[in-house]
Parts: structure tokens; C-alpha cells; sequence
């Protein structure tokens, strides 16, 4: 008789530990392994997560093995540690068009707000999708808040850096629905990219809050992981050259502030920690 082979699963841990630029937060809590996004500048892309696979990152998404009980579990241990702070997400988006079927951050989210909610819980995305969720957000309260990515207001520039990404307009209609429906939410532009003069103004008309950040500060490595993705060049192509600089963002920075209340504006990491 063969030696049996069949193996039970490895169970599927939802809470790691928060590192590097994410020191703020106990956890991180990814959904879904891959991201349909695909970004340009993504930095992920430099991450043995990325590297190390036969497709591209942007051509394959895996949604985790979801086992609520077991999930239950987890979270019912983190809290009674203490000090839960999660960040989701940090390698992938929670609302890539996988979550249309899998529902896999609803899940998640209801079970937070059946339970205990966490301290504090971050969501960064960059897709519409989010504002389906606002019942669950609503009930979650001030211990969350939504983190909207929108690195430009140029179209031409959306579609040439993050062409699978969602389009801007509907980004910024999901961060008024959200305002509407009573859910703390940020616009996070970051990276900055190229832009028109009346960015800041048009994020001072949409959102109460808002961080910024560059390629050279906000990439997790200095700078390193956006220039061996070549984003220099990138920039030249769309004939933006100048505009790959810190002084840039450190410009834009200066008017956003001019344009909007005293403590609405941040920087970099301080504009993400709980």
C-alpha cells in the first residue's frame, strides 16, 4: 500500500506583523495575494512576493482560504493582546475586482464588527468598490478610516502609469459617498505623479484630509525600488522629466496646505499611522 500523501492545508494566518514603514501598526492584513492593479510604480513588485512567479504582478490574484472560524479565532487572540492596529492592505488592494465575487474583505470586515472592533484599522485602496462596504464601515466608527489613493487628477497620466486602475472621477465620487454616509476618509496621494494646477484645489473641495508622498521617500527603501523599476524614465516618456524631483512634491505640499485647514495636510508615514 502507497504512503498516503494527501496533506491537510496550511491554515491561512490573516494578522503579520506590521514592519518597516508600517511600525505604527501591530498587523497587516492582506485578502488577496497578487493585485489585478498592477501599478507601474508599485513597489511591491520589488518583493520576493512578485519576483519570484512565472506571470507578472498585475496578470494573477490569489484570494485567500477563508475559514471564518478560524479568522474569528485569530482576531479574538489579537485583541486580547491588546494595542490591535491593522493595516489593510499592505502588498494588495482589499477591493480589486477579485472582491466583487469573493467578498473576502466583507467577510473580514463582518466579523470585526460582530466582534470587538480593533483599535484602530486603516483600509488603503484605490477602487469604488469600498463604498459598498459603507454599511460595515459605518458600524466599525472612528476606529476606521478609509485611505483613498488618488496621485493625480490627469486622466492621460492615470491611464499611461496605472491603466488597470480605476478611473479618478469615480475614486473621488466614492470618497464623497463615504464623507455622506458618516465614514472618516483620507485621499492619499501617493505617489504624487504629474498633475494639473488644480489638483489641489480639486482634493481641498473633496476631502477633509489628505496625505501626500513621493517616489523617493515613500517607497520603503529610499528611493531604490522606484528607480530599478525605472520610474525616471517613465516620467520622460510622458514628458514630465522635471517633475521627477522631492522638491516637487515638497511644492505641492506647500499649496495643498495653503489650500485646505491647518492639520489636514500630511507627510509621508505620519499620514497613515494610527
Amino acid at each position: 500500500m502507497g504512503e498516503q500523501t494527501d496533506k491537510k492545508p496550511k491554515p491561512v494566518r490573516w494578522l503579520n506583523p506590521a514592519s518597516g514603514y508600517l511600525t505604527g501598526y501591530a498587523y497587516t492584513l492582506n485578502p488577496y495575494v497578487g493585485c489585478a492593479f498592477g501599478c507601474s510604480y508599485c513597489y511591491v513588485r520589488r518583493m520576493p512576493v512578485a519576483l519570484f512567479r512565472d506571470s507578472p504582478w498585475g496578470e494573477w490574484v490569489e484570494p485567500k482560504r477563508f475559514d471564518p472560524d478560524a479568522f474569528r479565532r485569530e482576531w479574538r487572540r489579537a485583541l486580547a493582546k491588546g494595542g490591535l492596529t491593522v493595516f489593510m492592505s499592505s502588498a494588495t488592494d482589499p477591493y480589486q475586482p477579485a472582491e466583487h465575487a469573493e467578498q473576502l474583505t466583507r467577510r473580514l470586515l463582518e466579523i470585526m464588527a460582530e466582534e470587538e472592533p480593533p483599535q484602530y484599522l486603516l483600509v488603503q485602496t484605490r477602487s469604488p468598490l469600498v463604498l459598498r462596504d459603507a454599511d460595515l464601515l459605518q458600524r466599525l466608527g472612528d476606529r476606521v478610516r478609509v485611505s483613498m489613493t488618488v496621485e493625480t487628477d490627469l486622466e492621460a497620466v492615470r491611464k499611461a502609469l496605472t491603466p488597470s486602475a480605476p478611473p479618478l472621477a469615480a475614486r473621488l465620487r466614492a470618497v464623497r459617498g463615504l464623507r455622506e454616509a458618516g465614514v472618516r476618509v483620507q485621499a492619499a496621494v501617493s505617489p504624487l505623479l504629474p498633475c494639473s494646477d488644480a489638483f489641489p484645489a480639486l482634493l481641498a473641495s473633496s476631502v477633509e484630509r489628505v496625505v501626500v508622498d513621493d517616489f523617493f521617500r515613500g517607497d520603503g527603501s529610499g528611493g531604490k525600488r522606484s528607480a530599478q523599476l525605472r520610474m525616471a524614465d517613465r516620467y520622460r516618456e510622458l514628458g514630465a522629466e522635471a517633475q521627477y524631483a522631492p522638491e516637487t512634491t515638497d511644492a505641492f505640499v506647500r499649496t495643498l496646505r495653503q489650500a485646505m485647514p491647518a492639520g489636514a495636510v500630511f507627510f509621508g508615514q505620519e499620514g497613515f499611522l494610527p
